[in-house]
């Protein structure tokens, strides 16, 4: 696909006319026959891989067609699915797969949520878009806006917001056992971020893959082999990934967010070290001020995020009575209690003697990928839909801004996506590179 082709398609198939009319026809929306799912997935391997065999596995689903940069990820698609036609670039899919399919997931590094996303979204597709939803706030309000507009199904891949564990947390607090919440720590022991200086390199290009389209809407630079960017490492690039925060974020601020029912931050505060040039930093800590909700004990809730070997202090293991933290988690401070709950594991409540005998209600467990593809054929609703993943994403992106300008406390206007310290509007909306401009992101 030569470059001028390539813009083209991309800009049609944003959906944008010159008046800025969306392309949205009857024909794009059509319902698939017989009552099956014909579905799309963008991304082929790890995370990818996980949610196409997922999404394979439901009823009334018919795998059309499987994209991936990477050729070489494609080969257990193409034995799976052997019917499923195989494409390179994305753009290419939705132009000629727009009246075969109906949803799709986009599971790939971040920077290409929100493209990827728009389109899909602009031709009616029902969307369960990975987690973070988005790689940069503005991107993550206008996917939010795009997709309440298009009135399609939508789901954010926060898999455990569906466990029992994380659902039996959320009734415990609702349910007031602990009493009103003073306060939440949240931590997780990933390192997705580094400290080290970007290699001054050139590597070929493996075979297969097409570094242009992974670059997609950022800036060129040359490709830099053993790992660097492709395929996992991207997580610690500023300009690919969301650091340890956006990859774990989305799933340990979930059961605050939902419990709690928490709106956008009033403030943030990193304490811990900038981002170099290139790379996300290790190491965050992260002080959150929400407003307060009816299940919070003041007008205010302070929360704070932790990664690496950043922990929260030692005396809340022995204030709770356990010997040692998990390695990933959240510790909710109530009135009446504390509860204690593990990714991914049952809630504990402290003081033990208190709740001696206490078991928490029957929840149950829904299968995330299974409640998208009902939602999708007319079946009950998902229950991380943009409109709730949304804010929890913006939430959690914050923190990544404020990283940027350690022991400074930043006030947060959400309603206009702005900051009261000029030099940080800046990491709201990144620019796209020539020819890649969404038009739809206004």
């Amino acid at each position: 696909m030569n470059n001028h082709y390539s813009r083209r398609l991309f800009l049609k198939t944003l959906g944008i006319a010159a008046a800025g009319a969306p392309f949205i026809t009857r024909g794009l929306m059509a319902q698939s026959p017989n009552s099956v799912l014909r579905h799309a997935s963008f991304g082929a391997g790890g995370m990818a891989w996980a949610d196409l065999t997922q999404i394979a596995n439901c009823k009334n689903v018919e795998i059309v067609a499987v994209c991936d940069v990477d050729l070489c990820h494609t080969s257990e698609a193409r034995a799976k699915f052997p019917k499923a036609r195989i494409y390179q670039d994305w753009r290419e899919l939705l132009d000629k797969e727009a009246k075969n399919i109906d949803s799709v997931n986009v599971s790939v590094p971040d920077h290409m949520h929100a493209p990827i996303g728009v389109a899909a979204l602009q031709l009616g597709k029902h969307l369960y878009g990975q987690k973070p939803l988005a790689h940069d706030l503005y991107e993550v309000r206008r996917l939010t806006e795009i997709a309440k507009k298009s009135k399609v199904v939508t789901q954010m891949g926060i898999q455990v917001h569906s466990s029992s564990q994380y659902r039996k947390a959320v009734r415990v607090i609702q349910d007031g056992v602990i009493g009103k919440v003073k306060e939440v720590h949240i931590w997780s022991n990933k390192t997705w971020g580094d400290t080290s200086v970007k290699p001054d390199q050139t590597d070929p290009v493996p075979a297969d893959f097409d570094w242009n389209l992974w670059l997609g809407v950022c800036a060129a630079r040359p490709f830099i082999g053993g790992e660097y960017y492709h395929p996992g490492n991207w997580r610690k690039r500023l300009d690919f990934g969301t650091g340890t925060f956006g990859d774990m974020g989305c799933h340990l601020y979930d059961p605050v967010f939902n419990a709690l029912k928490l709106t956008a931050p009033i403030s943030v505060r990193s304490e811990g070290s900038a981002p170099n040039q290139w790379n996300w930093a290790l190491d965050s800590k992260i002080h959150y001020v929400f407003s307060g909700t009816e299940f919070t004990a003041e007008k205010t809730l302070p929360v704070t995020w932790y990664d690496g070997e950043q922990k929260p202090p030692a005396e809340i293991a022995a204030q709770i009575g356990v010997k040692r933290l998990p390695e990933q988690g959240s510790v909710f401070f109530g009135t009446a209690g504390v509860m204690l709950l593990p990714h991914v594991g049952r809630p504990q409540l402290f003081p033990a003697e208190t709740f001696h005998g206490y078991t928490p209600p029957d929840t149950g467990e829904a299968n995330h990928w299974q409640q998208f593809i009902e939602a999708c054929l007319g079946k009950g609703k998902t229950s991380a839909n943009f409109a709730y993943a949304g804010p929890l994403t913006e939430a959690v992106l914050l923190g990544g801004v404020a990283s940027h300008f350690p022991q400074t406390t930043l006030q947060w206007n959400a309603r206009k996506l702005k900051f009261d310290l000029a030099e940080a509007n800046r990491f709201v909306r990144r620019e796209y590179r020539k020819g890649w401009s969404v038009r739809e992101l206004g």
